[in-house]
């Protein structure tokens, strides 16, 4: 009975997008996604609350595993899980591939989704931010910083899915990698100078030292 009832919801799912695709959000209904799926009206809404939430099939199941992550973090870890929690979110939607750019057309588009995914950054954001709390327990402004870190992390999520999205980057993991050293502050630091010092053949140690003191005063 549980693989019926898993088979029926991604019918569902994938009607709905290919009908959304073709016809647009606004003119395809319930009963044409239940109908093209060879499903009633009941079962729709028995896997899904309204048209806008087939949109977003697994977000329940994503706030879970990034609170389950987060949840076994800890101060000593925080980069690495708040970092492996936001890829978990990357990876989903990257996964989907074709599913993802849909929605990403019908976001764009459709005002009440564009609606539907600011709520729902806003829950991912609470999620950071709660952990990131918890983990500065002792600093006074530690609810502060975690909302900030929250939305930076949120932001750099956002900033590289839509890049994938808009066929602009073939590498979302390596980009989000590098995004997180920018939000984390730990961007490789450059490389330190090197000076170069030419001095005569014969000249001696002290001359030598002189030179090199020179040149590293005029950096």
């Amino acid at each position: 009975m549980a693989t019926e009832t898993t088979t029926a919801r991604e019918r569902l799912v994938e009607s709905a997008f290919a009908l959304f695709d073709a016809r647009g959000f606004d003119d395809t209904t319930v009963d044409d996604i239940a109908r093209a799926a060879g499903v009633g009206r009941t079962t729709f809404f028995r896997h899904f609350g309204s048209k806008e939430a087939v949109i977003f099939p697994e977000h329940d199941d994503l706030l879970a595993r990034i609170a389950s992550r987060l949840d076994a973090g800890d101060a000593a870890s925080s980069d690495v899980a708040v970092t492996e929690a936001a890829r978990l979110v990357l990876r989903y939607y990257v996964g989907e591939g074709e599913r993802a750019r849909i929605r990403y057309r019908l976001i764009t588009t459709v005002p009440a989704l564009r609606a539907r995914e600011i709520a729902s950054i806003r829950q991912y954001q609470s999620l950071f931010a709660r952990a990131l709390t918890g983990w500065r327990a002792g600093d006074p402004d530690a609810q502060l910083r975690a909302e900030l870190l929250a939305s930076a992390i949120v932001t750099a999520h956002n900033h590289v899915l839509r890049r994938w999205l808009r066929g602009e980057s073939a590498v979302p993991e390596d980009d989000f990698g590098h995004a997180m050293t920018i939000v984390l502050g730990q961007a490789p630091q450059p490389a330190e100078e090197t000076t170069v010092v030419v001095v005569r053949s014969g000249s001696s140690p002290e001359q030598v030292a002189a030179a090199v003191q020179k040149a590293l005063r005029a950096r």
